[in-house]
């Protein structure tokens, strides 16, 4: 069941575009192949398509692919109600591991279940798909701190 999020505001109205070019310099995202689906205000999903590099030594999906994808959709949830010019980073992040990953497909949803001046509160689940059949395999709940005025470095 999908969640509401008509309460929030996005602090940026245009933030659908402004994800869209912080998605160029996501350099780890599309070194693992993850591409974000869905962009809505305070939720986003992501998937990845398993292959040999995102698996451990007994043929599962790596722990810090999982940890990764939390990361990624949680942090860009919470980005999403930032104001222009503003960033996220991530302060905390808990991930259980509910499932081993066995599968060909990846999906991660991430939402903001708090946003504030300094701290948004999301959480966030990974499901993997093998022949069609859906299995969560984490649960995650982060932390992101809002950056006011960050500045590129190099």
């Amino acid at each position: 069941m999908k969640k509401d999020f008509s309460h929030f505001t996005p602090k940026n109205p245009d933030f659908v575009t402004t994800i869209h070019q912080k998605l160029e310099g996501q350099h780890f995202m599309h070194h693992i192949g993850a591409q974000l689906t869905v962009i809505e205000k305070a939720y986003i999903e992501a998937e990845l398509s398993m292959e040999e590099k995102h698996l451990q030594q007994a043929g599962f999906t790596h722990g810090g692919v999982t940890a990764t994808l939390c990361d990624l959709v949680t942090g860009f949830a919470a980005f999403s109600l930032v104001a222009l010019g503003e960033a996220v980073v991530t302060a905390d992040l808990k991930v259980s591991y509910l499932n081993p990953g066995d599968g060909d497909r990846l999906i991660a949803k991430g939402w903001v279940i708090k946003p504030g001046n300094m701290l948004h509160f999301c959480e966030g689940e990974v499901w993997i798909s093998k022949n069609g059949v859906l299995t969560q395999i984490a649960h995650c709940t982060a932390t992101m701190a809002v950056v006011k005025k960050l500045e590129k470095r190099h």
